[in-house]
């Protein structure tokens, strides 16, 4: 228990200093949007990492995806990803969407960073992944998925963290689209896994490893596209070119009030909750990747 009141005082330390000091982040507001980056290039190297920067220009605004590996043994030409975008939508300080995403990547990189994988692990914070870049603009993700696929890139698994903070347990707090609130709890205390119906193999892996490793609970969906919610992060880019992409996520609007909205702010989370679904996914890709030395996730 100690070890996750720990992490989740490390992930809070995270989204206040994007979603507080910082706030609002985009390319209608550059010194913020660089600040967030310099955090997360500063966070990444104080772990020990040297840190890629993919940089292009949007709107006349230098921009930047930054990524961070952790090489492979046997299978390193193998990639399992991880990424989190870290701008916001104008008019939000995006606590929950999605500063807790980023918290939860910079985490996952520390707990995994000694985990001797066998395959390679690469974790990337994306820019630009909101309006008006989405869904068919200069989105991080897109520019970093067009570039893997004209490098070959063999990737086998794409996490998305898209808004890990918001968990509920009054009865009726989980909004679904239609048809699917007859199959799901009516509680918004789980995490989902959510993909598209040709990345079903990669969800139900990355589900069961999930489970396997953490007893938060858990839902999945392998979901036409055109679901409202199903494709609205940065797994969407990676489909389009090819590659399997799975969402992780509170579910967003179906369950958090404040999305979108000023009033996404950092004590609107649940920290100790947040705490047990990074470890679990920490733990859950570890696995996914080869066996794992002792994982810190916990600590």
């Amino acid at each position: 228990m100690s070890a996750d009141i720990t992490l989740g005082q490390r992930l809070r330390r995270h989204v206040q200093a994007l979603a507080g000091d910082i706030g609002e982040r985009h390319v209608w507001r550059p010194r913020a949007l660089h600040a967030a980056a310099d955090y997360i290039r500063h966070e990444f190297e104080a772990l020990g990492f040297a840190v890629a920067a993919q940089a292009y220009d949007a709107h006349g605004v230098r921009c930047e995806n930054l990524e961070v590996t952790i090489p492979g043994s046997r299978r390193a030409s193998e990639i399992d990803l991880v990424g989190a975008h870290y701008d916001t939508v104008e008019g939000s300080p995006g606590a929950d969407d999605n500063a807790s995403g980023v918290a939860g990547l910079i985490e996952i990189a520390r707990a995994l960073r000694d985990a001797g994988p066998q395959r390679t692990l690469k974790l990337v914070a994306f820019v630009n992944e909101e309006a008006p870049f989405f869904p068919f603009g200069l989105m991080g993700s897109k520019v970093y998925a067009d570039a893997a696929r004209k490098r070959g890139d063999d990737i086998r698994l794409m996490l998305s963290l898209e808004m890990l903070g918001c968990y509920r347990d009054d009865p009726g707090s989980q909004a679904y689209p239609p048809f699917l609130k007859w199959f799901y709890p009516r509680r918004g205390n789980f995490i989902a896994f959510v993909s598209n119906l040709r990345s079903r193999h990669a969800l139900l892996a990355l589900s069961s490893a999930f489970r396997a490793h953490c007893d938060f609970p858990a839902e999945r969906l392998a979901s036409p596209a055109i679901v409202p919610g199903v494709s609205w992060s940065d797994q969407i880019s990676f489909w389009r070119a090819g590659y399997p992409g799975v969402m992780v996520t509170d579910t967003a609007f179906y369950r958090y009030a404040h999305y979108h909205q000023p009033t996404d702010t950092l004590e609107r989370l649940r920290y100790p909750e947040m705490a047990r679904v990074v470890a679990g996914l920490a733990r859950a890709l570890g696995a996914l990747a080869g066996p794992a030395q002792a994982l810190a996730a916990g600590s």
